[in-house]
């Protein structure tokens, strides 16, 4: 607790000695409005009315004598106010989730539970086997699964919404203490009747600017995968052409066997083409092998359940060759 308590000296905290006690329900609708922008899909997320979450902001930017968000009729936005508030609502939310870790060690230790944010392409690859394992070992933990961005779980670490989160290596982990979970190239994958199928078939390395001048079936917007590309593309003074975007691999390969373009996948998705006639081969540059990482938040306290997955997780990694 002793990062907490330096934290809230040197920051604002969303109370004062004339105000009402801090209120974690109110703490949590004003960071869902803040992601989500919408006091709809706050409520919903909530499971709330959108008036109870309308009352709760109104009573607290009243006793706070400030307004916490812009309205309009595109949704709500954060005032400069809003922001320092809701950084002190992540500080204390924090806490509190890392409290109740520690307090959880003083348990039997026969029970618990581990909070996961995953990406997809973790969720394609080797971690549903290594769940089963896990929970196998483990019968007494609950499994909380949450697929999202890498980005979103990362901040699902931050806010203590998550234990452990399992992402792509392409994002900032100075705050974050990682191990690597798989390795993951970046395929391409092609109709059999493309221009590039005769290359690509053999299944053999092809460069990336052999392939990026051709019309593309785009991933994620703002995803692991798309950011790795666009910034390939952007150094190699070039620009991705996209006829179509998706959000799933799924999606991805029926929209590159409709002929709307190439695709680019990560070798834990290649599973998806079985019973395609799709021809796909790896790109051959070194940024196209990339690592999926177990990240945990430096100043969280190891439980058990996370020191017996993240052990797991270490056992069985084999690393490429």
């Amino acid at each position: 607790m002793e990062h907490f308590i330096v934290s809230m000296k040197c920051s604002k905290v969303p109370w004062g000695d004339d105000m009402a006690p801090f209120d974690s329900v109110t703490a949590r609708l004003i960071l869902l409005l803040a992601e989500t922008g919408s006091i709809g899909r706050a409520a919903e997320r909530e499971g709330i009315a959108s008036s109870a979450v309308s009352r709760r902001v109104s009573d607290l930017e009243s006793r706070l004598g400030v307004v916490l968000f812009d309205r309009s009729a595109h949704g709500v936005r954060l005032t400069t106010a809003g922001e320092a508030y809701a950084e002190g609502c992540r500080i204390v939310l924090r806490a509190i989730a890392d409290l109740d870790v520690v307090m959880a060690e003083f348990g039997s230790g026969q029970r618990g539970s581990l909070r996961l944010a995953c990406t997809s392409s973790a969720l394609t690859g080797r971690l549903p086997e290594l769940l089963a394992r896990y929970a196998a070992r483990n019968d007494g933990i609950d499994l909380d699964i949450q697929e999202m961005s890498a980005a979103k779980a990362l901040l699902a670490l931050d806010e203590g919404r998550a234990d452990i989160a399992i992402v792509s290596d392409n994002y900032d982990f100075t705050r974050f203490e990682i191990k690597a979970f798989e390795d993951d190239r970046v395929w391409v994958l092609a109709p059999p009747d493309h221009p590039l199928a005769t290359r690509i078939e053999p299944r053999k390395d092809i460069g990336f600017l052999d392939v990026i001048d051709y019309p593309i079936v785009g991933i994620h917007q703002a995803g692991s995968l798309d950011r790795l590309l666009a910034e390939a593309a952007r150094k190699a003074g070039r620009q991705l052409t996209e006829t179509v975007r998706v959000e799933s691999f799924p999606a991805l390969v029926r929209m590159v066997e409709a002929g709307f373009g190439v695709g680019f996948l990560r070798s834990t998705s290649l599973h998806l083409l079985a019973g395609t006639d799709l021809v796909c081969a790896p790109l051959g540059e070194s940024w196209a092998l990339r690592q999926l990482l177990v990240a945990r938040r430096k100043s969280t306290p190891l439980s058990a359940a996370m020191k017996s997955f993240i052990a797991l997780c270490s056992e069985t990694y084999s690393p490429s060759s």
